[in-house]
C-alpha cells in the first residue's frame, strides 16, 4: 500500500506539472524555433551567396558587420551594388561612382528586399519587426500558426508600413508559406508558396512559388483561403541558384 501510495503521488505530481506547460506558443516563441531549426547561430556565422535571375549576392559578416551585395553585368560593365548599416555605395569596373540619393534608396532596398526573403526567417527577431499571432488555420490539410509582422519606422526602411504575413507549420516550424501587402508602384497583395527545401551547410533555403490574387480588393488576410480555393494567380517562380554557405572561422 505505501509503494502504491507513492506511485498516485507521483502521477498527480506529474499530472500537476503538465497542468503548467502553455498550451499554445506565443509569436515570438514560434519565431524563435522556426529560426533554431532553420540555421540558428549559423546564419551570424555564415558568408552565404547565390544567384538570383541573373544576379549574383553575396552576405557577409566583416567585424561583426552585415554586408550585402549584387554584382551583375550591364553591357560591358561590371557593377557591385554594396550596402552596409549606414550606407550604400555602387562600383563601377571596380570605380566608386556617385549615385544619387533616391536612386541609391532604391537599390539599397532592392538588394536588401533580394536578401530578406532568401534568408527567412532569419530576420523576424530584428528590433524593428513587430510580430502578432493572429491564431491557428489549416492549408492543404496540414496545421499552421498564423502570425502578423509590421515594422517600425525607425529601422524599418522605406517600406515600414508595409504589412507581412507567415504561415508556420505546427510540427516543424518552418514558414510554408507567406504573404505580404506593399503600397509601392500602385500597391499590391503577394502570396507565396515554398519548395525545394534544402539545407546547404546547415541553412535552409527554398524557392517560392509566387502567386497574387485577382482582385486587388482582396483583403491579405484572407488570401490563404483564395489559395485554399486555387483562385489565386501565378506570377511567377522565386528560384535560387548556386547556393553556398561558408562558416566565418
Amino acid at each position: 500500500m505505501k509503494n502504491f501510495g507513492t506511485m498516485v503521488l507521483g502521477l498527480l505530481l506529474m499530472i500537476g506539472c503538465k497542468e503548467t506547460v502553455p498550451s499554445t506558443m506565443d509569436a515570438q516563441q514560434i519565431v524563435d524555433k522556426s529560426i533554431e531549426v532553420s540555421g540558428g547561430d549559423l546564419y551570424t556565422k555564415s558568408n552565404i551567396s547565390f544567384n538570383f535571375r541573373d544576379r549574383e549576392y553575396h552576405y557577409e559578416r566583416i567585424d561583426n558587420k552585415k554586408i550585402l551585395k549584387r554584382i551583375f553585368k550591364k553591357d560591358t560593365s561590371t557593377i557591385i551594388d554594396i550596402k552596409e548599416p549606414s550606407e550604400f555605395c555602387r562600383y563601377i569596373n571596380d570605380d566608386l561612382v556617385v549615385v544619387a540619393d533616391s536612386l541609391a534608396n532604391l537599390y539599397a532596398n532592392s538588394v536588401n528586399s533580394v536578401h530578406y526573403f532568401a534568408h527567412l526567417p532569419y530576420g523576424l527577431n530584428a528590433k524593428a519587426v513587430h510580430k502578432e499571432l493572429l491564431g491557428n488555420v489549416t492549408i492543404k490539410n496540414k496545421d499552421y500558426y498564423k502570425l502578423k509582422v509590421t515594422f517600425s519606422e525607425e529601422g524599418g526602411g522605406d517600406d515600414f508600413d508595409d504589412v507581412y504575413i507567415y504561415w508556420f507549420n505546427k510540427e516543424t516550424y518552418k514558414p510554408d508559406y507567406l504573404a505580404y501587402e506593399f503600397a509601392v508602384n500602385g500597391g499590391g497583395k503577394r502570396f507565396r508558396e515554398a519548395y525545394n527545401e534544402r539545407y546547404v551547410n546547415g541553412i535552409r533555403f527554398v524557392d517560392y512559388n509566387n502567386y497574387k490574387p485577382k482582385d486587388k480588393n482582396t483583403s491579405i488576410y484572407e488570401i490563404d483561403e483564395l489559395f485554399g480555393r486555387n483562385e489565386l494567380e501565378l506570377l511567377s517562380k522565386i528560384e535560387l541558384e548556386n547556393v553556398q554557405v561558408t562558416q566565418i572561422n
